[in-house]
């Protein structure tokens, strides 16, 4: 493998957390990403699927299917909207409720478990870096 420290160890560290991730969300009945869905709607209440795409900088197509799997498990309501007859509402069910706690901590044990010892100037440290690494690759993706 070419020595490419940055993007390998990027890649390492996005193949665990995603794998921490699904296998802490799996018990709940979420799959990996589903989770940030419910949070949005949790947070922000109703909402397009066209604004779930914007948010979570997903495409139409996941983001179809991923309501709809939300959906049959119970998590999530899709309504048509009142306004525009093209698009799609989409809320959180009072049973998802159920789940949101443990989703939010799963959340605070992952960002615990990442940060692990780091000292408070180690964690500003490797968030600035971090944000800059995205800046860079998502100046990349527009080129």
């Amino acid at each position: 493998m070419p020595d490419q420290p940055l993007t390998n160890a990027l890649v390492r560290v996005a193949r665990l957390q995603r794998a921490i991730t699904g296998h802490l969300l799996r018990p709940l009945g979420l799959r990996l990403g589903q989770e940030l869905v419910m949070m949005q709607l949790w947070e922000r209440g109703p909402q397009s699927q066209t604004e779930l795409v914007r948010a979570l900088d997903s495409d139409s197509a996941t983001m179809t299917r991923t309501v709809r799997r939300l959906e049959h498990a119970g998590f999530v309501r899709v309504t048509a909207s009142p306004t525009d007859k093209r698009a799609t509402i989409v809320e959180a069910t009072p049973a998802s409720q159920s789940v949101r706690r443990e989703v939010e901590r799963i959340w605070a044990h992952l960002e615990e478990s990442a940060a692990g010892d780091l000292t408070s100037t180690e964690l500003a440290g490797a968030l600035s870096v971090l944000r800059h690494v995205e800046t860079n690759l998502a100046r990349a993706a527009t080129k």
